[in-house]
């Protein structure tokens, strides 16, 4: 069977004209090079280290290592929705929701919070026999949170700056 040389795609007058976009969200390569993606990538790896150093001891004995691991999981969550969200270009083609403001409050909170988290890791490591596991691994989480907490100032230091330049503009 022979196919016409030259097939017209023509729309039928009777179907309405949506406005559909076939496209994929952007990857932007260049974010993770930016001081924002590399705080961003920062805080991703030490928050995941603070969780997965204090989930693998018996944490659930002492409250205090439970809030530890509650602010550790829930700000990593946060963390890598908004890394992808930056990566994929998602909040540019969102204008309606303020990232500015957005990004500046999530990274105060976490700044407030992954202080008290630490200071609370570090004083729970006294309640570890030096030279064990849990004792090791608490003092290496509170380590890691104390580092989160100046990731997350110095993003919020970064928000801050974007936050106030918009706003300047407006």
């Amino acid at each position: 069977m022979e196919r016409p040389a030259g097939v017209s795609a023509r729309r039928s007058p009777s179907l309405p004209d949506y406005n559909v976009s076939t496209s994929t969200l952007a990857f932007d390569q260049h974010f993770t090079t930016t001081p924002k993606g590399i705080l961003l990538l920062a805080e991703i790896v030490c928050g995941m280290l603070v969780w997965i150093l204090v989930g693998g001891t018996d944490y659930f004995h002492m409250s205090a290592l439970c809030w530890v691991m509650f602010v550790a999981v829930l700000f990593w969550i946060l963390t890598v929705c908004l890394f992808i969200i930056y990566l994929t270009g998602l909040h540019i083609r969102m204008p309606q929701i303020p990232w500015t403001t957005l990004s500046l409050c999530l990274n105060c909170s976490a700044t407030v919070l992954y202080l008290v988290t630490a200071t609370v890791d570090a004083l729970s490591v006294n309640q570890a026999i030096r030279g064990r596991h849990n004792y090791n691994c608490w003092a290496a989480s509170a380590f890691f949170a104390f580092l989160s907490t100046v990731c997350y100032a110095g993003s919020s230091y970064l928000s801050y700056h974007v936050w106030k330049t918009t706003e300047e503009e407006q």
